[in-house]
């Protein structure tokens, strides 16, 4: 008399890879979480970069960097970064036209990420995101979880 063969996994075998898929899962996700917020800081400063370079034409052009030079706190109209999904940006100049700060705030997902860039190119960073990123300011753009700029 022959004997079937079965085919297939024991239970012993499914729950080994169920394991094992579970620990490589819990290593993976952290990880990629952090390096989508790592991209979504690059969002941020990149809009910073850019102001910075498009207000230096505008001060080369016109010898300030706000409207007209005068009383005025905001930066000049032609200089705009529209907001992204993860930043919006703001600009302040300084009365007489000679100094302006750019900042990017986070929003959704990012909220807590501050970032900002001056005339003479001076980058800061403000981060109160949570557990995940620890409280910390810096005189750069802090880019890395640890602290790192």
């Amino acid at each position: 008399m022959k004997t079937k063969t079965q085919k297939g996994f024991s239970l012993i075998e499914l729950m080994i890879v169920v394991a094992i898929i579970g620990v490589l899962a819990a290593i993976a996700m952290p990880n990629y979480n952090q390096y989508v917020t790592r991209s979504r800081i690059t969002e941020g400063v990149a809009g910073l970069s850019d102001a910075r370079v498009r207000m230096e034409q505008y001060f080369q052009d016109n010898r300030f960097y706000n409207t007209d030079g005068t009383a005025a706190t905001t930066c000049a109209a032609s200089v705009v970064v529209p907001a992204t999904a993860n930043f919006t940006y703001s600009c302040l100049a300084s009365a007489n036209g000679q100094a302006y700060v750019w900042t990017a705030t986070g929003i959704g997902s990012m909220t807590g990420f501050s970032y900002t860039i001056n005339q003479v190119n001076a980058r800061t960073s403000a981060i109160v995101a949570g557990a995940a990123w620890p409280v910390a300011a810096a005189n750069c753009w802090m880019t890395k979880q640890g602290g790192g700029c």
